[in-house]
């Protein structure tokens, strides 16, 4: 993958936000970090583990350090890329921009839900830039998360950042 992971890392932080108590996303999952999910990811034993972190109810009680946080959020990174990866080796190919546009809604949404966007995958697939933009804003992903979506259709037309 071309993208810059740092870069990458700072945007969702800016995106997602950090939390370091365990708090109620907008759907009313347990999350904590930047944007980890405690219902469907949780944390694994090798990641309490890692941190230092005697049981999840610990993480319940106390939250955690920003390092902690951002160890949470380069294992979502990583698992996500893979992921997309899997279901989408054509991004491989794509330059870093579009690439980062794609793992930040992979992030956010999930990527089984991100595969759903047939019409948008097929204009990627295609090079149609312009097309696979305007299917990102024709979603209800998009009436969800605003202006982070405009932000990401202009940049997945455009091909810059803004």
């Amino acid at each position: 993958m071309k993208y810059n992971r740092n870069t990458f890392l700072q945007k969702l932080v800016e995106h997602e936000g950090m939390v370091l108590q365990v708090y109620k996303d907008s759907l009313g999952i347990d999350t904590i970090g930047v944007g980890r999910n405690l219902q469907d990811r949780g944390i694994s034993k090798e990641e309490l583990d890692e941190l230092d972190i005697p049981t999840i109810d610990h993480v319940y009680e106390y939250g955690i350090t920003e390092a902690d946080a951002m160890a949470l959020a380069e294992n979502d990174v990583q698992i996500v890329e893979n992921e997309l990866l899997v279901a989408h080796p054509c991004v491989d190919r794509l330059d870093a921009v579009r690439q980062l546009v794609l793992m930040d809604m992979a992030f956010n949404m999930g990527v089984p839900r991100l595969c759903k966007f047939k019409k948008m995958w097929a204009a990627i697939h295609d090079n149609n830039f312009t097309v696979a933009s305007k299917e990102m804003l024709d979603s209800r992903w998009a009436s969800q998360v605003k202006s982070r979506s405009t932000k990401l259709a202009h940049a997945m037309y455009s091909g810059e950042m803004q």
